[in-house]
């Protein structure tokens, strides 16, 4: 379909941004943390936000805590924040934060992973890995239950949402109810897929900005094999945690997210897989202004209740 009008507006706005690849890291970031901060979207209640340090492979690794209201124990959501593994942070993501604590009656433990390229690959898995222990583990101090845990993110956050879904099974645990991507990095952007062609520019997040984050990203092209890196290229993908993923029709990243679900689906992992028809890459964190984010933030609380019970 067309692009959707809400979406169509947001982007007229941002046309006279430069785009990531004709930034240097540091004017990146500071672009992205501006625009967040100056389109603060009304958010939905939360009991209380608690940041605190948790202990990290890296040294001290800085989390922010979501509770919702009513009596606990609740259940329990990791969550990885987009960035192309180098520009965002917890504030960035704030708004997203609140809406999943709410909507899904959860705790959400925000992770401030280490970003690239000063902490090339693999530190933000190992970050984002080590609080999904961390978390199991202190889940009582959080007044959450182990035994209902789901990883989430979204973008780069949902590479490294399936990433640790990975590891987990890899490597013997925490054990998960599901794992939620959003339109989520499941592949390097060589050879690429239809998508980088059809969406390369004019909607936001651009094939040469994909480019951009990947080159900061990775220490060697070498690496994009890893499936810890691309879990699309991953050769088993049987034993890990039901899944949902949510595309956006205008983005780069439509194809590697929609294979992905595919083959987990073929590996007898229960997948679903939504494609929201005219929107762009990060329409879910526009709620309030962009009625289809609404509607995704409904869809992923439902899905996530039926994971919790």
């Amino acid at each position: 379909m067309a692009l959707d009008p809400q979406v169509k507006a947001i982007l007229d706005q941002m046309a006279s941004l430069p785009r990531f690849e004709e930034l240097s890291v540091a004017d990146a970031r500071k672009q992205t943390i501006e625009r967040a901060a100056a389109g603060r979207l009304p958010t939905l209640p939360v009991a209380s936000v608690v940041n605190r340090t948790v202990p990290g492979p890296g040294g001290d690794l800085p989390v922010r805590i979501y509770t919702p209201n009513g009596s606990g124990p609740f259940p329990l959501m990791v969550f990885f924040h987009g960035s192309g593994f180098v520009v965002c942070n917890l504030d960035t993501h704030d708004g997203t934060c609140r809406n999943l604590c709410s909507a899904a009656g959860c705790v959400v433990v925000s992770v401030d992973y280490r970003l690239a390229p000063e902490n090339k690959f693999p530190a933000g898995v190992d970050d984002c890995y080590q609080a999904t222990k961390w978390a199991a583990a202190h889940a009582w101090e959080l007044n959450a239950n182990s035994a209902r845990i789901v990883v989430a993110g979204d973008s780069a956050g949902g590479n490294l949402a399936a990433v640790v879904a990975l590891m987990v099974r890899d490597q013997g645990g925490p054990a998960l109810r599901g794992q939620l991507m959003i339109y989520p990095v499941t592949d390097y952007y060589k050879p690429g897929h239809p998508s980088y062609v059809d969406n390369a520019e004019g909607y936001g997040l651009t094939a040469a900005g994909m480019r951009w984050f990947w080159g900061h990203y990775l220490n060697d092209e070498a690496e994009a094999d890893n499936p810890y890196v691309s879990p699309l290229r991953a050769a088993n993908l049987r034993g890990l945690p039901p899944a949902l993923i949510i595309t956006a029709e205008y983005d780069v990243l439509r194809d590697e997210g929609e294979r992905y679900g595919q083959r987990l689906a073929e590996a007898g992992v229960p997948t679903r897989v939504t494609r929201y028809d005219g929107m762009h890459h990060g329409f879910f964190q526009m709620y309030g202004l962009v009625d289809k984010a609404k509607q995704a933030l409904e869809e992923v609380a439902a899905w996530l209740k039926e994971r919790f019970t």
